[in-house]
């Protein structure tokens, strides 16, 4: 096997519209390196004719290597698939729908050819994303980041190359819904960072909802952090005290002879507690649902079919 520099991995799902261009610039910019490279396509169960490109452009291209899952696994097993199969001394990451610009790969692999275990980016999609989009996503690494313990700033993707010593730590983890993003900072290696300009998906649509969004926000935070359930303890204690001080009132005014007022405001209060008391359950249940499905012991993805797999 010859020696390769730099692997390139791309999770796909749905992107037909977008894999022939996508080679040819990330060729472009891949020939530009001091060095060898392969490209590394993961289809994330597509179900348009993603796969049927992926092998005719194999065909072609050795340098491409192609991997297909027998269903929708989701964004990051798809990550984490290439990751394990890279054979580059470096691995970059990066979407299939152009956003993510190919031109950086020379510049990303420069700085790490320069001493940087881990080159991360930082997107600046001001002029792409709504809104709304910008807003929740500010908030969310600023929540993670205060509860997770790791700073994270707004505008990381996972567009970024990493030494293959951090792909192989990254490969450890057991993680029921592996955050990469958060695993890469939590690990500490040597860090740079690059801004760039978010460009306008070349064709299709993107793949994540605001339910998708939702869970990918609470998965992260949940497999990072437990202050969730420490706010549950401390939310309880505080619950129970008012209660007991509620409690103690109303003891104290009946050996005095006097009516209590106010059954209505009781109401209100039960139902707020019992509105707190589900909510706690809630994310209670999330950290077992984790424990559960990570006890089941299933693969994180399965492999259906491979292309030049040498």
């Amino acid at each position: 096997m010859d020696k390769i520099d730099l692997s390139i991995v791309v999770p796909l799902y749905n992107e037909e519209g977008n894999i022939d261009l996508l080679l040819e610039k990330v060729t472009a910019a891949a020939n530009e390196i001091d060095g060898t490279y392969e490209v590394i396509l993961v289809d994330d169960g597509s179900a348009d004719k993603t796969w049927e490109q992926v092998q005719a452009a194999s065909k072609t291209m050795p340098q491409l290597r192609g991997c297909r899952f027998s269903r929708n696994f989701g964004h990051q097993r798809a990550l984490l698939a290439g990751l394990g199969l890279a054979r580059g001394d470096a691995i970059l990451s990066m979407d299939g729908d152009l956003q993510h610009p190919p031109e950086l790969i020379p510049v990303l692999f420069d700085h790490w050819r320069n001493g940087f275990d881990v080159v991360a980016t930082k997107r600046n999609d001001g002029e792409v994303a709504g809104f709304f989009k910008r807003l929740t996503s500010r908030l969310f690494y600023r929540l993670f980041s205060w509860l997770a313990g790791i700073s994270m700033k707004a505008g990381a993707s996972d567009f970024r190359l990493i030494d293959k010593r951090v792909r192989d730590e990254l490969l450890k983890f057991r993680d029921v819904d592996l955050f990469i993003r958060g695993a890469v900072e939590w690990l500490g290696y040597k860090t740079v960072t690059v801004e760039f300009e978010a460009a306008e998906r070349h064709a299709g649509q993107t793949k994540y909802s605001l339910k998708k969004m939702i869970k990918f926000a609470s998965g992260a935070i949940v497999s990072f952090s437990v202050k969730p359930l420490k706010f549950s303890v401390w939310l309880g204690f505080l619950t129970s005290f008012a209660a007991f001080i509620e409690l103690a009132y109303i003891l104290w005014a009946y050996t005095q002879g006097i009516t209590v007022p106010g059954w209505a405001s009781m109401l209100g209060v039960t139902s707020l507690l019992f509105g707190i008391l589900f909510i706690l359950l809630g994310i209670i249940g999330s950290y077992i649902t984790r424990l559960h499905v990570g006890a089941q012991g299933r693969p994180p993805f399965v492999i259906a079919e491979q292309v030049n797999d040498k």
